[in-house]
């Protein structure tokens, strides 16, 4: 039975497709399904980055880098099937980063990227600076003293008077005391006097 040109062409187009479909699964490597930061992504802060595949991977290594090259990446990545953990060594300056991942799929090629992305840090809040009404005044018993309390509370000088001073200088007796005196001493001179020569 000889088999006809067209059965022939149709046997071959079937084991082609055939071969293709069979082999397509095994030509599939794994890929990276998402990341967290996203490729491009601009975030305030990050403590981790997440990558997710398509499928189970091994032996990751994640590297988390600035432009200079300082590495931020805190310890080994954690593998759980096809999610990658890595911690990062924070909090990251602002500036420009790269996350480089490298891992071997289940078939055991390796795949590796990389994911840029922007760190924009808050600007820290100026510190509050204290109110004119926070100035403790100084306590009541420290108070200064016044011109006036210092003038009343000095010694006042007593200027003697004239008066003062002479009757100071007899002996505190008055003047009309002495003359009343010499008077009368003078009245009884006269008299013993007198009398004398009328003996």
């Amino acid at each position: 039975m000889k088999t006809s040109p067209l059965a022939a062409v149709l046997a071959l187009v079937i084991a082609v497709l055939s071969g293709t479909v069979i082999a397509t699964p095994a030509l599939a490597h794994t890929a990276l399904k998402s990341s967290s930061p996203k490729k491009g992504a601009t975030v305030e802060t990050l403590d981790e980055v997440k990558l997710t595949f398509t499928e189970s991977v091994k032996f990751p290594v994640v590297l988390v880098r600035d432009a200079g090259g300082k590495a931020y990446a805190d310890g080994k990545p954690d593998a759980d099937g096809p999610v990658i953990t890595q911690k990062v060594a924070g909090p990251l300056p602002s500036g420009k980063y790269t996350i480089a991942w490298r891992v071997v799929s289940a078939d055991g090629h390796p795949v590796e990227g990389e994911i840029p992305f922007t760190v924009e840090a808050p600007e820290p809040s100026p510190e509050a600076s204290p109110s004119p009404t926070d100035t403790l005044a100084p306590p009541a018993g420290d108070a200064t003293p016044s011109a006036a309390t210092t003038a009343s509370t000095e010694p006042s000088e007593v200027t003697a008077t004239p008066a003062a001073d002479a009757t100071e200088q007899r002996g505190g007796v008055p003047a009309w005391v002495w003359i009343v005196v010499f008077g009368i001493a003078g009245v009884g001179i006269g008299l013993l006097i007198t009398m004398r020569k009328k003996t």
